[in-house]
């Protein structure tokens, strides 16, 4: 009797096992698949306002003093160009693959709250006579090398002058890299530009 003693505990040793593994496994909360953060940036246009002094006068002109003298109400050579009735889109994607410039290196980040990758300190400018232009900062924050694909949108009031896809070159590791992302030419106005990571 002994021996069927000791089968009959160890039957029931293994049964209150597998009970207490089961209520363990039925307690532990599904994992729910969890969206990966994705980096965006927006900026806006800050141009220096452009300005003309009168070689006569001494008067320095600008767009926020045009018209307003108490000369007259301005002619419509003064009112020649209203942005906001701009309706030209330029059609496509334009495909870009600029050089990125490694300015730093920081400790990999990445994590629940952290993207794989981000943008910051974006700023949008017109060079007279060429483009408009996007300069803002990637960060890798990743343990490994990671080629992140951004998409600019330049707008004028709302309405999407152009759409960019931006390849940016493979990035090691945690480092920090510049980027000069061309616009559509200066003679189309711009006021904001939103560039975002799609990829990774």
């Amino acid at each position: 009797m002994p021996m069927a003693s000791i089968a009959a505990k160890r039957v029931l040793l293994g049964l209150l096992g597998a009970m207490t593994a089961t209520a363990t496994i039925a307690q532990t909360p599904a994992q729910a698949p969890t969206r990966v953060p994705r980096s965006v940036v927006e900026t806006s246009a800050t141009q220096a306002v452009p300005q003309f002094r009168d070689p006569k006068t001494g008067q320095v002109w600008n767009q926020n003093n045009v018209g307003t003298n108490p000369i007259g109400k301005p002619t419509a050579a003064d009112l020649a160009f209203d942005p906001l009735a701009q309706a030209t889109r330029i059609d496509g994607v334009v495909i870009q693959r600029p050089t990125a410039v490694r300015l730093g290196w920081s400790q990999p980040s990445a994590g629940p709250n952290v993207p794989l990758v981000s943008l910051d300190n974006a700023s949008l400018s017109a060079v007279a006579g060429k483009r408009w232009q996007v300069v803002l900062y990637v960060d890798n924050n990743a343990n490994g090398t990671m080629v992140p694909m951004i998409d600019c949108r330049f707008t004028n009031a709302g309405k999407t002058i152009e759409e960019t896809r931006v390849l940016v070159p493979a990035l090691g590791a945690g480092v920090r890299a510049g980027l000069l992302i061309y616009g559509p030419k200066t003679d189309l106005f711009v006021d904001r530009a939103q560039c975002r990571i799609v990829s990774p």
